[in-house]
């Protein structure tokens, strides 16, 4: 077979150690490589065009037309890496070396030989775990064409090679401070760091509002009691460096980092701000805020009250979601109670069932869980406003109980102060201490937007009809993004009891798209139609609401929740004129 020459870039890889590991643990140890060859190292191989010439047990020898295509796929596999090996224990993490020469080699049918193919194993026998050393060729002609930067280790003497090859150190690939900086691992609750904005306004005068807008919102943040946050001290230690999220998120320890900017032009300021999942890299969520540069104290504190408020419920759901993919053997109390909660704020049953299931066992596992038992409280709430149980009381009973302990398990819980307040003012006694709790609530927790929220309905029943549309306002605000069923249902009742009867049917109706099963939005619908004469409409309601209820007038606990006997009789004596209307 004829020998042919071509010029060719080479990269040559091992694992470090792989010995040790071998004698540690050698069917794991396997396992493992092969999992990172299959879903890492060989997809970004054929991602940046390489050809794989040979492995050899832990080795592997690839071959590059390009030598731009060879370096950027080495600094792609090392740093994911760390990635890989956030869960495994030190001593057994699989860390790769890689070193790349370019020079002439020898082609014998699929294979490669020569000085070019010597030099690249040389190179990478002196490269460190997670490290990526280049010769001089290589680096001859990337310098200028990568955003990497080549650390000069000088010339090196390697074996069976006649004169000295000078080495590089390729240092920006994340994998070098890796290596000074241990992973920290994950707390066990939703973490987050808030990084540095940045200045984009050219005036160096404008540096200490960046500064101040980023210690206002890691102090909102640090007021939800279920997130855990990193103080400013350590997320600043990042200011005016170009940072890799997923590297900040293994060396801080937390699964999610908030990053921004400000930026000034003539009298006005705009502050942008986006959330990212530091393990994925995947952006949760991201927005931008404007307003007068005169104003620029009120402005922060506006934007620092919206990004808490519109984290809390975006960091929930990306919790949930990773919680839904996890196996459904030996959970954690948390783990359970995140499964619930997608389904503790729907009406139909079978959801309801389910949420209240997972939830018991939580508390089971965990008997001063507060916000679990807030939201079993919760549960039995909606049980009791769907009406058709054996024991009407039962779910009554229930509720108020389980919101009792949650108020003594955790009295300074945001989440589960606004849960109980609801559940404990919604059947009938004196509402001022729920009213009490729910203020306590959005005073730990300005940002809450569930608080307000709730802190609506406890206004609305309280007859305090202003307070509760400017609260149900607030909330939404707050949380824009989250399904505006339950805010434009306490609005159009508050404007059902107002007489503004036009203005009611619009929010009403919008609630009930973002809400079809709840049986509530259809009586005030017939109600609200029927004192507008609208009877044709009314009995409409009135149909569809005998489909999804067992009777179309409420059992005689639900009205107690209003205070004003007045806004009672006025609701039932619309909704018993529909349903005459529709006998």
């Amino acid at each position: 077979m004829s020998q042919i020459r071509r010029l060719a870039a080479i990269l040559a890889a091992d694992v470090a150690g792989y010995s040790r590991l071998m004698g540690v643990d050698e069917e794991g140890t396997l396992e493992r490589l092969k999992a990172h060859r299959r879903q890492l190292i060989d997809p970004t191989i054929a991602e940046h065009h390489g050809r794989i010439v040979k492995t050899t047990g832990d080795g592997l020898l690839v071959e590059f037309a390009s030598v731009v295509d060879a370096v950027r796929c080495a600094v792609a596999v090392q740093q994911a890496m760390p990635e890989r090996n956030t869960d495994v224990a030190a001593d057994n993490r699989i860390e790769l070396r890689i070193g790349i020469n370019l020079g002439d080699v020898i082609v014998e049918g699929d294979d490669l030989y020569g000085d070019g193919v010597n030099i690249a194993a040389r190179v990478e026998a002196l490269a460190d775990a997670g490290g990526v050393f280049i010769s001089n060729t290589v680096h001859d002609h990337v310098r200028d064409r990568l955003p990497f930067v080549f650390e000069d280790l000088g010339e090196q003497q390697v074996k069976n090679i006649a004169r000295p090859v000078r080495v590089y150190r390729v240092s920006d690939t994340g994998a070098a401070r890796q290596r000074l900086t241990p992973s920290l691992p994950l707390p066990d609750k939703p973490s987050i760091a808030v990084l540095p904005f940045e200045n984009l306004s050219g005036d160096p005068e404008q540096e200490y509002f960046a500064d101040g807008m980023v210690e206002e919102i890691i102090t909102a943040l640090s007021r939800i009691r279920w997130l855990f946050v990193i103080a400013r001290n350590s997320s600043f230690t990042y200011k005016g460096q170009v940072v890799n999220v997923k590297q900040v998120g293994r060396e801080l320890g937390v699964r999610y980092v908030l990053e921004g900017s400000v930026r000034k032009a003539g009298g006005r300021v705009r502050i942008t701000a986006q959330l990212i999942d530091a393990l994925s890299g995947t952006h949760l969520w991201a927005d931008r805020f404007d307003g007068l540069l005169e104003d620029i104290f009120d402005v922060q504190d506006k934007v620092a009250s919206s990004v808490a408020g519109v984290i809390e419920p975006a960091v929930q759901a990306a919790e949930i979601a990773r919680s839904a993919d996890r196996p459904t053997t030996d959970l954690t109390a948390y783990e359970l109670y995140l499964r619930a909660l997608p389904n503790c704020h729907s009406w139909e049953r079978e959801r309801i069932h389910t949420a209240l299931e997972l939830l018991e066992q939580a508390i089971e596992r965990d008997p001063s869980f507060g916000p679990a038992l807030a939201l079993a409280a919760r549960c039995h709430h909606h049980f009791d406003r769907l009406g058709g149980a054996q024991d009407p009381d039962l779910h009554r009973r229930a509720a108020v109980d389980y919101a009792r302990r949650a108020v003594r398990a955790a009295p300074d819980d945001p989440t589960t102060l606004g849960n109980a307040a609801g559940v404990l003012g919604s059947f009938g006694g004196d509402i001022n201490p729920a009213i009490a709790l729910a203020d306590r609530a959005l005073a730990l927790n300005p940002s809450f937007a569930g608080g307000w929220r709730m802190s609506g309905w406890l206004r609305l029943w309280a007859g305090d009809l202003d307070v509760a549309i400017e609260h149900f306002e607030t909330a939404f605000r707050l949380s824009p993004r989250e399904r505006g069923g339950a805010h434009c249902m306490g609005i159009g009742e508050a404007q059902f009891f107002q007489r503004r009867f036009n203005e009611a049917i619009i929010n009403l109706l919008n609630a009930l798209e973002a809400l079809p099963g709840h049986a509530g939005i259809y009586r005030y619908l017939a109600s609200c139609y029927a004192h507008m004469g609208r009877l044709d409409e009314a009995r409409e309601m009135v149909r569809r609401l005998r489909a999804i209820a067992p009777t179309v007038m409420p059992h005689a606990m639900y009205g107690l929740q209003w205070r004003n006997p007045e806004h009672r009789e006025f609701f039932l004596s619309g909704l018993r004129l529909a349903a005459r209307e529709d006998a």
